[in-house]
C-alpha cells in the first residue's frame, strides 16, 4: 500500500459505506483524514474504531451538511486547523437508490421521474452535485496556492446515468462527471489532479433498508460490491506515484489489490467524461 504520511484528505460522505471504507484506507497508509459526516452516531463509531486499531494516521470526525455552503467551510477550516494543510478531497457523500425508491427491489417497482416530489429531486442533486461543486470551489485555491493537490469524484457507471428510473440520481451523477472533465481543463498546470473512482457496480452500503433488500439488489445486479474494495485505489490516488494522473476514471470491483497499484490502474483506467453518440451511430 502506499505511503500516505503527512498528507492530509477529506472525505465527504466518511460514517459509513464506502467513505469510511476510504477513510480508514487512507489512515492505515499514514495519512490523516477528516471524515465529513451528517449522521453523529456515524461519527461516533468512526472515532471509536479509529482508536480501538491505533492507525498510522490520525482520523478527524467532522458534523456537516454538505448542502449548507457554511458547514462545506467549515470542514474545510476544522482539517487545516488540525493537520496544518489538505492534499486531497474526496468528494464521495451522495443519497442514492436506497434514499430515492427505498425497497426498490423488493417491491418490484422504482418511481419514474414524473414520480418524484421536488423533495426527492433537490436533495439528491443539492447532496450529490452542488456539495461536491461547493467543496471542489473551496478547496481548490489551498491547492492551488501549494502548488499540488487531488480531487477524487464519486459519480457511478455510465449506463447508469440514463437508464430507466435513474432520475434524479443519474443525471445528479452526470453532472458530476461532466464537470470533473471541466475541472481537469481548468487546472491544467496547477498541479492539482481531479479523478474519478467508482466502485463499478452497485455497492453493499448500509443504505438498505432490510437484508431483503441487500439480498434481492445483489441478486438483481449480480453481486455487490464490498466497500473495502475502495481502499487500494483510493491510496494509490492520492500517493505521489499518481500525482501526474489526471483527467482518469477507475472502477474499484475488479482492481486487484494484491498487485502493484501502478499497473492496476493501467489496466482498468479510462478517460474519464461523458461521450456524445456520433450521428451515425443513432
Amino acid at each position: 500500500m502506499a505511503d500516505l504520511a503527512g498528507k492530509t484528505v477529506i472525505v465527504t460522505g466518511g460514517g459509513r459505506g464506502l467513505g469510511r471504507a476510504m477513510v480508514f484506507g487512507l489512515a492505515e497508509a499514514g495519512a490523516n483524514v477528516c471524515a465529513a459526516a451528517h449522521i453523529e452516531d456515524d461519527l461516533k463509531s468512526v472515532d471509536e474504531e479509529a482508536r480501538d486499531l491505533r492507525l498510522p494516521g490520525q482520523i478527524i470526525g467532522q458534523l456537516a451538511d454538505l448542502r449548507d455552503a457554511r458547514a462545506c467551510q467549515a470542514v474545510i477550516d476544522q482539517t487545516r486547523d488540525a493537520f496544518g494543510s489538505i492534499y486531497g478531497l474526496v468528494n464521495n457523500a451522495g443519497l442514492t437508490f436506497t434514499y430515492i425508491a427505498p425497497g426498490r427491489y423488493r417491491r418490484g417497482y422504482s418511481k419514474k421521474f414524473y414520480e418524484l416530489t421536488d423533495d426527492i429531486v433537490q436533495n439528491v442533486i443539492d447532496t450529490n452535485f452542488v456539495a461536491a461543486d461547493r467543496m471542489a470551489r473551496l478547496i481548490t485555491p489551498y491547492l492551488i496556492a501549494q502548488g499540488a493537490g487531488c480531487i477524487v469524484n464519486v459519480t457511478t457507471m455510465l449506463k447508469t446515468m440514463t437508464k430507466s428510473t435513474s432520475s434524479p440520481y443519474g443525471p445528479s451523477k452526470a453532472a458530476l462527471e461532466n464537470a470533473s472533465e471541466i475541472w481537469v481543463k481548468d487546472l491544467e498546470g496547477t498541479g492539482v489532479s481531479v479523478n474519478i473512482l467508482n466502485p463499478g457496480g452497485a455497492a453493499d452500503t448500509p443504505g438498505f433498508t432490510t437484508p431483503e433488500d441487500r439480498e434481492l439488489s445483489s441478486e438483481a445486479v449480480g453481486g455487490l460490491v464490498e466497500a473495502y474494495k475502495m481502499k487500494a485505489p483510493i491510496c494509490w490516488l492520492m500517493s505521489e506515484e499518481a500525482s501526474d494522473v489526471t483527467g482518469m476514471r477507475y472502477d474499484a470491483g475488479p482492481w486487484d489489490e494484491t498487485k502493484d497499484p501502478g499497473m492496476e490502474a493501467k489496466r482498468i483506467g479510462s478517460p474519464l467524461g461523458l461521450t456524445l453518440k456520433p450521428r451515425d451511430k443513432l
